[in-house]
């Protein structure tokens, strides 16, 4: 199930994570063994949380990578949501009146 609106995973790293701690992005970054930049392009949304920036940050934090990776997921898939009535996609439905075995035929046919 899709979180209303989830905060960019950076969001939380600033508030829950560095304002907690009193450490500023390039003292986190430096722990992190990331640069300045990169962790500023996190944290002010304008960059995602790789899996090896995950890795990073549960080492750091003693969290898990997963929840990492699983907010960027939910902050990715929530934006792309917003965006579907933009897309111009058609549905793909198989016609029930074909069996299972004049699909396969026709695929080795290559008439699909």
């Amino acid at each position: 199930m899709l979180m209303h609106n989830p905060p960019h995973p950076g969001e939380v790293i600033k508030e829950l994570c560095l304002e907690p701690l009193e450490i500023t992005v390039t003292a986190a970054a430096k722990s992190l063994g990331v640069s300045r930049k990169t962790l500023s392009a996190i944290v002010n949304g304008h960059a995602g949380i790789s899996p090896e920036m995950a890795v990073r940050l549960s080492i750091a934090f003693n969290t898990s990578s997963e929840s990492w990776l699983a907010q960027q997921l939910q902050y990715d898939l929530w934006q792309a949501e917003q965006q579907r009535k933009h897309l111009n996609v058609m549905p793909l439905v198989v016609n029930k009146n074909i069996t299972k075995r004049s699909r396969l035929d026709a695929a080795r046919r290559g008439t699909t």
